[in-house]
């Protein structure tokens, strides 16, 4: 008996809960069902899940089987393509979902606003202790610190004596510690 020969026939079997009419069912139609499922799915594992889904349908649903709307394939492939989509569906809602809660999870390891704040003060600070400084002191720590020039450079470039330039950067260092202290 093939589905196609006797499909209405078999599905009242399956309805009256007749176990070889379903075995017969499914020997014949899972190919199709599978085939449509896993060109929905794409995944061998899920797919194996649908189809097992699917069967269960089609013999717990058999009695609602309608000829005058369709075949028995043409029905049992309608209902393996929607339980596919159905599984494709929930899977990207339960993706969504999950990206909802991470993003509504997510605290960042800082407050950009505060770290910017801080920087800003800090910034005003430094500013304010540098311009509390000798302009000699200030200028060899310019040199040293923004320039990237060596003390002895240093004292190449201002025309000064090495261990006036020392003098100056350790002086200014100590009175930059002491202001921002």
């Amino acid at each position: 008996m093939t589905v196609q020969a006797c499909g209405g026939e078999l599905v009242a079997r399956v309805a009256r809960g007749e176990r070889d009419a379903f075995e017969t069912l499914y020997r014949q139609l899972l190919g199709p069902v599978g085939a449509v499922v896993r060109r929905v799915l794409r995944d061998r594992a899920q797919s194996e899940e649908v189809v097992q889904e699917v069967f269960l349908e089609l013999w717990r649903t058999a009695d609602r089987y309608r000829p005058e709307r369709g075949s028995v394939h043409a029905w049992a492939l309608t209902a393996a393509h929607h339980r596919a989509v159905d599984r494709v569906r929930a899977a990207r809602a339960g993706a969504e979902r999950e990206r909802a809660a991470a993003l509504r999870e997510y605290r960042p390891a800082y407050d950009t606003v505060a770290a910017e704040a801080e920087r800003r003060i800090e910034d005003r600070a430094v500013r304010a202790a540098l311009a509390a400084l000798a302009p000699a002191q200030r200028e060899a720590l310019a040199l040293a610190y923004w320039g990237g020039c060596t003390q002895t450079r240093i004292a190449a470039l201002l025309d000064t004596p090495l261990g006036t330039v020392k003098s100056r950067v350790r002086e200014g260092l100590r009175r930059l510690r002491t202001e921002l202290a």
